[in-house]
């Protein structure tokens, strides 16, 4: 089934122009467990759609599940998918400057086991909501949540496909790319100095010694947080490029009508 969607009145509203119904954006907060550390994820979805569609989990940057997260997940929402974005870091942890941002990002990165047991715990939620169908999920991610994403597909999760938007590419066991199911899409800046030539280069091994399905694709001129219009060189080298952002989005709904092709 297919919709032509349009914008109408503000941006939670939309126009089903094959019904005229106008449809309304639902977002709820849920409350999940991974062990015993308390999560709160997002999930936005389109009401007017009442039959099981995708599902696209979405994984936070560096800061948290914050309002530039929440905006990407009720995007998806309005293209049609159920979209959940996960909580990594915990109920009521939402860092407010670079330092607290940096050390609960540590605790993860040097924590992978820890790191995909949190990404898997969204998926779970995501996989089981009602209006989800579970045989067609994907996984994106931003910066933190990119790199997510991708330790995600090296625990050999059986999902349709994983987008990393200006992600970290590095992994502590690249063997474990030989468990990757899903199918692979990285958006990186091609300047990013956070992600350097030689990780991107270690990466491309990885995925061709892991007979791995993948897509890389590089935009000149393009630092960290691409796509994230609030960045403005705070980090330095995190920058916002309007081109970019485009292209990438455009390149990540691509990916989807070819993982979620009946």
């Amino acid at each position: 089934m297919k919709f032509l969607l349009s914008v109408l009145l503000t941006p939670a509203v939309i126009l089903l122009s094959s019904t005229h119904v106008l449809a309304e954006i639902k977002t709820k907060i849920i409350e999940y467990k991974q062990g015993n550390t308390v999560l709160e994820g997002y999930l936005a979805y389109d009401d007017a759609i009442k039959v099981k569609r995708p599902g696209v989990l979405v994984v936070h940057e560096w800061n948290g599940l914050q309002s530039y997260t929440k905006k990407r997940t009720q995007q998806l929402a309005k293209l049609g998918y159920v979209a959940f974005a996960a909580d990594i870091y915990g109920k009521g942890i939402r860092p407010k400057n670079i330092e607290e941002s940096g050390k609960q990002a540590t605790i993860y990165r040097q924590d992978r086991k820890l790191l995909r047991e949190r990404a898997k715990a969204g998926l779970q939620v995501l996989q089981k909501y009602p209006l989800t169908d579970s045989k067609r999920i994907a996984a994106i991610g931003y910066c933190f949540g990119g790199g997510t994403v991708l330790e995600l597909a090296r625990s050999g999760v059986n999902i349709a496909g994983v987008v990393s938007f200006h992600g970290n590419l590095d992994t502590p066991d690249p063997n474990d790319a030989k468990n990757i199911k899903a199918k692979v899409l990285v958006l990186h800046g091609a300047d990013d100095p956070f992600v350097p030539e030689q990780q991107v280069q270690a990466f491309q091994r990885e995925m061709r010694l892991g007979n791995v399905n993948w897509q890389l694709i590089s935009y000149g001129g393009a630092l960290h947080a691409f796509t994230n219009p609030e960045a403005k060189n705070n980090p330095k080298g995190a920058v916002y490029n309007s081109s970019a952002d485009q292209r990438s989005w455009q390149a990540m709904r691509q990916f989807f009508a070819e993982i979620f092709a009946k």
